[in-house]
């Protein structure tokens, strides 16, 4: 009971060293349009933009995986609901962002509640088989949506606007509303995790029984849980339509949704910091391994074997064992 009790203990005052550390990297990402312009490289501006919107999917499954204990294969499913709520509400005419983001995650909540509903009700290697069946249901129906491309996707004719403005038309534009969006969802799950909410999420991923026994119904708090991750994954996928001015059923594969569990080993599951750092790095390794060989993917398989072997808490557990950061997490 004694962790529990700590668990569920009131977060201390000031800024911790994830928080820290974060701010570091938001500073860094806001120079990179410039750096790009003085090398003359416009390309990096693209991958960044790219870096953020998995950072922002990455954020969302640590909420669930990392805080909550779900480990669930389907989260791609709203990466894919938010780029095809972009695509259909941009043939019917609407095409502000503000609205499409809206739409995404209204969508997500609504497929979200009533997946996780069910799939909250099975635990461990179930758990994860029946949200995988629900993400690939979600990918067969959109691969069949031949209005859309079926399985070769759809292009849009430009990206969204926002209140009307054309901000997202060039790579900059781009760039700095997703970093804001980063920043937005950083900050909206650093100050969750840290809520009571959080704090008894947290507790239910150590032991669901105990928090039972301490008068707190898990079930609510999960699914309340699940459904923000789909809602925040969504916004993911509204800003890489936008990225890739193109949309496809691939974005919603189980393949994703194992990257993008990939991403939190590498950063460090249960950390916020870490969710964010691991999907910069992971897409970082991938463009740069992807210029040196064709082989890349054996490349990037080596060093998550060296990271599962020397630092099985990722980025942030190394960190924290030099000791740059007191609170990685």
């Amino acid at each position: 009971m004694t962790d529990l009790t700590q668990t569920l203990a009131p977060a201390r005052p000031g800024l911790a060293g994830r928080l820290r550390l974060a701010l570091c990297i938001f500073a860094v990402l806001a120079v990179v349009p410039p750096l790009a312009h003085a090398l003359d490289e416009p390309f990096l501006i693209v991958v960044a933009t790219r870096m953020m919107v998995f950072a922002i999917a990455a954020l969302s499954l640590d909420l669930i995986l990392g805080y909550g204990a779900m480990v669930s294969f389907g989260h791609a499913a709203y990466l894919g609901l938010g780029a095809y709520a972009v695509a259909i509400l941009s043939r019917a005419g609407i095409d502000d962002l503000v609205l499409q983001l809206l739409a995404a995650m209204a969508a997500s909540a609504v497929f979200a509640t009533v997946t996780g509903a069910i799939s909250l009700r099975t635990r461990g290697v179930y758990f994860i088989m029946i949200t995988l069946a629900f993400g690939q249901m979600a990918f067969f129906f959109f691969v069949s949506f031949s209005t859309l491309g079926g399985d070769d996707g759809v292009a849009l004719a430009a990206r969204s606007t926002v209140l009307g403005m054309p901000l997202l038309q060039d790579a900059p534009g781009m760039f700095y509303a997703t970093l804001a969006l980063l920043v937005a969802v950083f900050a909206g799950l650093y100050r969750l995790t840290l809520s009571r909410f959080g704090r008894v999420l947290t507790g239910t991923r150590e032991s669901a029984l105990r928090m039972q026994a301490m008068g707190f119904r898990p079930f609510p708090y999960q699914l309340t849980a699940y459904v923000i991750a789909g809602c925040l994954c969504s916004v993911a996928g509204v800003m890489l339509a936008n990225q890739a001015i193109y949309v496809s059923p691939a974005y919603m594969s189980w393949h994703r949704s194992g990257e993008m569990m990939v991403m939190l080993v590498l950063g460090g599951v249960g950390s916020l910091t870490g969710a964010m750092a691991g999907a910069l790095v992971t897409i970082a390794l991938e463009e740069g391994l992807a210029r040196l060989s064709e082989h890349w993917r054996l490349g990037f398989g080596l060093i998550l074997v060296g990271v599962a072997l020397f630092s099985p808490g990722g980025l942030s557990g190394l960190l924290r064992r030099v000791g740059l950061v007191r609170d990685a997490k």
